[in-house]
């Protein structure tokens, strides 16, 4: 796959945020952070792309495909791809890869995944300007993908990867709502400059 960004992605030093969905500020603050990395990344020439992964399959896995719902006919500057109708997952997530650096011209990619973690993290979301390693918490191998990404993490790490089945979908929820808010602020914002 020819990635053009491969050179910037693995150049730079990976900086991740954590923000508490606890917290009543926390949409506004990690769509602040948002508009700045993309501000940072000169986001007005590329074409946003924000990449939903995961399933509906598994309550633990549908927090991409449930804020890639959100967000689908939000704005149409921003392609969404990964939704509850059509997910992007372990089985399609290269092909889709390699669709989006074929078919869109000069893409920049907002990755959006489920994570794991550690136990006082959970309810947590991460931003960083690095891209994820989906697959990553249930030992499977996929490209890493993202020029920033957006996790939320909703499970333990080192658990059995049948944890995601049982995880609660209150937390997802909660997660998903936020993440998608986040990304409203920011195209918002971005708009209006």
């Amino acid at each position: 796959m020819n990635n053009v960004f491969s050179k910037n992605i693995y150049a730079q030093r990976c900086e991740t945020e954590y923000f508490d969905i606890i917290d009543d500020l926390s949409q506004v603050t990690l769509g602040k952070k948002i508009v700045g990395h993309l501000v940072d990344s000169n986001i007005a020439d590329y074409t946003p792309v924000i990449l939903c992964i995961g399933t509906d399959r598994a309550t633990g896995d549908c927090l991409g495909p449930l804020v890639g719902s959100e967000l689908k006919h939000y704005h149409n500057r921003y392609i969404v791809i990964g939704d509850l109708k059509s997910p992007v997952h372990a089985l399609n997530l290269k092909a889709t890869l390699e669709r989006i650096y074929k078919e869109i011209n000069n893409p920049f990619i907002i990755a959006i995944d489920a994570s794991l973690g550690a136990t006082k993290h959970i309810g947590r979301i991460t931003l960083s300007n690095c891209p994820i390693a989906p697959g990553k918490g249930v030992n499977k191998k996929l490209p890493a993908v993202g020029n920033i990404s957006i996790t939320g993490i909703v499970s333990m790490a080192g658990k059995s990867p049948s944890l995601l089945q049982s995880t609660r979908l209150y937390v997802v929820m909660k997660l998903a709502s936020c993440i998608s808010g986040a990304l409203k602020f920011a195209i918002d914002y971005l708009e209006e400059q």
